[in-house]
């Protein structure tokens, strides 16, 4: 299956392959790349890549997936081949529902880092929201000019409510 994330302000184009030995290939823009995945749990999992492992938690679901890794949570843009497919056949109003930023999850918002009619870039952070004790930084998902801020600071938000709409 092709994904593309959204990482360091680029997308990364991302295939992963299950073997039929339960092994995984996988490859990075083109390249391939040496993993290894153990399987704790539906959503805990330990990744080789290269030399280096990780131990990972997975939150929430695509197309804003959650990872918590050295005890860092951040959220990922992830959109499968499948999805961007079914974006563009829905049309141009879709794709631009689909770039609002949303909730993670419930939680008090205590910083904003965009304002309306700014430009923003895919990855750059928009916005922290605090959910039990941990701040979670909330990112953009592509390029775009900030439409609306519908969160405000101090406010709560419940999980998925539109944060930010882009033009």
């Amino acid at each position: 299956m092709r994904y593309f994330v959204q990482a360091a302000g680029r997308e990364h184009e991302v295939e992963i392959v299950l073997q039929l030995d339960g092994s995984v290939s996988a490859s990075v823009g083109g390249r391939p790349v040496a993993v290894d995945v153990v399987s704790f749990s539906d959503r805990e999992l330990s990744v080789r890549v290269g030399s280096r492992v990780l131990d990972l938690t997975i939150e929430g679901s695509s197309p804003m997936l959650g990872v918590v890794a050295s005890g860092t949570r951040t959220y990922v843009p992830v959109e499968s081949e499948r999805m961007r497919v079914a974006a563009r056949a829905k049309g141009p109003e879709s794709a631009a529902k689909s770039r609002d930023v949303r909730a993670p999850m419930p939680g008090r918002v205590i910083k904003i880092f965009v304002a309306e009619g700014e430009s923003v870039e895919a990855g750059q952070p928009v916005m922290i929201v605090e959910a039990m004790k941990m701040e979670n930084e909330v990112k953009a998902r592509g390029v775009g000019v900030v439409a609306k801020v519908h969160a405000v600071l101090g406010g709560t938000v419940e999980a998925n409510a539109v944060l930010v709409s882009f033009t």
